[in-house]
């Protein structure tokens, strides 16, 4: 895999402005397919959810799912979108394996929802709008599957495997306007817009969400231009990028690859792009049609869809709490400041400690485990806190050992690494790893007198009053049990043993 030529983030915005678009496709979680009837189940053996309307098999006729019409105007009204009373589907034709028609079943020029926007809050609370173009309702492709090569993509493999299951799944594509003035912060942005989409339909219900089986997508467009000329530059598309990590890293490696390209005095090629999540760099895929390339034409097999104002007003009244009102709610019942709440929401842990209160902690422990434990493991692994695989029963079962003094902290720690190496349950662990505090006297005595012993220094002067010095003794148990002792007990016996009032 060739390596292109990039310059430094800073350098690139020293001399030039990035312009970006994003492509979104939210799959639906209707129980059938966009327009048959076979199931739209995910993880199912290969090509045992199709029919002939997704094999494309000569002489069948679609049929639109109304669920997956209502939930593309959910969509639209939660993007703050026109809803349009009449719109038609379009046959954009091109062959590729995994589209057996050899056309998708798409929309072009009506799409049912377009002129939206979102105001995305980043890190620091600056809110940025990003306009929307369009979100149009069309059917997802099959999936492939490439064997033989060293990284699972097409390139280097041998043959590749089709799996028509998810052909006919149906998708929103949400399409932004071109988005200016980002500069330095356009890496942030992409990734803040992508878990606002995700966040909204997750919310609504429309979607699973789950952007490791691909429930969404983005295809993440970068042009540059030199600071102040007004022209666009020319743009790529990297495409299919499945994790809000990887829409950052994306966005950012090809500003560096532009400027460089730019730098060296050659023109940048209009083509789409593959990103590999293993070196954090893109490669060319081919060349970037424009619309016109696809000769769309109306689908004549299906008639237009007529969104009535009554139909939309009545999905208007059905939409759940908006994202943003949900998280003014939560910080108010969870009474975190508003830098302990930030922190939250950046970190991307605001869904995981609502289910953890939920599971039965209270905000504060949820908080604490899930900033000052969860988040900073993922990081050192350099992955998202939701793919750690921790889950809110886990926390609930893990602080419920530490409360009621079977283990400490410190303990706590170490039973949170066996469950990241699949060792089982908190409990089980503990057994195990023979965790538990030691908390029976005796041997707490017996470690207690063998410090006592060791520093009589240190025991004067906890006899003479100055009961900071303590630590040391305690220090000298927890070490001959190898931290299991119960400190809190371990100071008691100590002043006890000492003759001196706590």
């Amino acid at each position: 895999m060739s390596t292109d030529a990039i310059l430094s983030f800073e350098e690139a915005m020293e001399k030039y402005d990035p312009v970006l678009g994003f492509e979104v496709h939210v799959e639906l979680n209707t129980k059938t397919k966009m327009f048959s009837s076979a199931p739209n189940v995910f993880g199912d053996e290969p090509n045992t959810n199709v029919n002939e309307v997704d094999l494309g098999m000569p002489g069948v006729l679609p049929v639109v799912n109304k669920t997956a019409v209502e939930s593309s105007i959910k969509i639209g009204l939660a993007l703050n979108c026109k809803i349009a009373e009449y719109c038609r589907f379009a046959r954009k034709n091109y062959f590729y394996p995994d589209t057996p028609k050899n056309f998708q079943t798409s929309q072009y020029d009506e799409p049912i929802a377009y002129d939206g926007y979102l105001d995305i809050e980043l890190s620091d609370g600056t809110v940025f709008r990003v306009e929307i173009e369009r979100a149009h309702m069309e059917e997802d492709a099959g999936k492939l599957t490439h064997m033989g090569g060293a990284t699972g993509r097409i390139q280097g493999a041998d043959y590749s495997l089709v799996d028509y299951n998810r052909s006919g799944v149906p998708l929103v594509e949400i399409v932004t306007k071109p988005i200016e003035g980002a500069g330095s912060r356009a890496p942030e942005l992409a990734k803040a817009y992508v878990a606002a989409v995700r966040e909204i339909v997750k919310n609504l219900g429309v979607s699973d969400a789950k952007m490791e089986r691909g429930n969404v997508r983005c295809d993440a467009n970068v042009s540059l231009r030199p600071h102040g000329r007004e022209r666009f530059g020319i743009r790529s598309e990297t495409k299919n990028v499945n994790s809000l990590r990887a829409v950052e890293h994306a966005v950012r490696y090809e500003i560096q690859r532009h400027a460089a390209v730019l730098d060296s005095g050659e023109p940048v090629i209009q083509e789409t792009r593959h990103w590999h999540e293993d070196t954090r760099t893109t490669t060319s895929g081919r060349a970037k049609s424009d619309a016109d390339d696809y000769r769309y034409f109306p689908e004549p097999d299906l008639v237009p869809v007529l969104a009535s104002r009554e139909w939309v007003e009545e999905l208007r009244a059905t939409l759940p709490e908006p994202p943003a009102a949900r998280r003014k709610r939560l910080q108010a019942d969870w009474g975190y400041s508003d830098l302990e709440f930030r922190d939250v929401v950046n970190a991307g842990v605001m869904d995981s400690i609502e289910e953890t209160i939920a599971a039965g902690a209270s905000a504060s422990v949820a908080r604490k485990w899930w900033m000052g434990e969860i988040v900073g493991r993922a990081k050192t692994a350099d992955v998202d806190p939701s793919e750690l695989g921790v889950t809110p029963e886990t926390i609930v079962e893990l602080n419920k050992l530490v409360e009621g003094g079977k283990i400490n902290n410190k303990m706590a720690s170490q039973v949170l690494d066996g469950v990241l190496a699949g060792e089982g349950t908190p409990a089980e662990i503990v057994e195990k790893r023979g965790l538990a505090v030691v908390s029976d006297d005796g041997p707490l005595l017996e470690a207690i007198d063998a410090a006592l012993a060791a520093q009589p220094d240190v025991a004067e002067k906890i006899r003479s009053g100055k009961l900071q010095a303590i630590g040391a003794i305690v220090g000298g148990v927890m070490k001959a049990t190898r931290g299991q002792a119960d400190a809190g007990r371990v100071k008691e016996l100590i002043l006890e043993r000492l003759g001196v009032e706590g």
